[in-house]
């Protein structure tokens, strides 16, 4: 049996399943080869869901450099050449109307339904109720999070929690 494997920071323990752990390898793998620069992030529920003990298949992969959409491309070509099952991108685009400002992509990934978007944070037009997206810092992305506990990240590379705003786990 694997041991789970443990992401430790500031006192916060994550135990991956041998399945999560599988996943990120792969995600981190596809990065090696494919795009090097970006650094992949674990967003919101799941990371919630896991700091507090439960288990979670609601997996949203912030990333720091690409959009969802050219990373899903990459991690699907991937897959293809391991000889694995891919499947269609779903593509969520945006609507704001919606409170999504920003294209989605929906992929399932070595059994888990994974949401890709860019990290964004929100500047409001003058005048408008309307945030304007565009890429964004981790520490961004985290603020304009709601919830002080959503703005946790997990990082895939270094596995830890990365609790950026400093109110995440008080």
């Amino acid at each position: 049996a694997h041991m789970a494997a443990e992401a430790q920071t500031s006192g916060v323990t994550l135990q991956l399943t041998p399945e999560e752990s599988a996943l990120f390898d792969f995600l981190e793998d596809v990065v090696a080869r494919s795009h090097p620069s970006t650094t992949l992030r674990v967003a919101g529920g799941w990371v919630r869901d896991k700091v507090l003990g439960g288990a979670s298949d609601d997996i949203d992969i912030a990333l720091d450099d690409l959009t969802g959409l050219a990373f899903a491309k990459l991690v699907n070509a991937r897959l293809e050449e391991l000889g694995k099952e891919t499947h269609s991108l779903g593509v969520i685009m945006a609507n704001p109307e919606q409170s999504k400002h920003l294209e989605t992509v929906a992929v399932r990934v070595l059994g888990f339904d994974i949401d890709m978007v860019n990290l964004r944070s929100e500047t409001y037009a003058e005048g408008s109720r309307i945030p304007d997206m565009e890429f964004g810092t981790p520490y961004a992305d985290a603020v304009r999070r709601d919830l002080t506990i959503n703005a946790l990240f997990f990082n895939v590379r270094t596995r830890e929690v990365e609790d950026l705003t400093g109110r995440g786990l008080a």
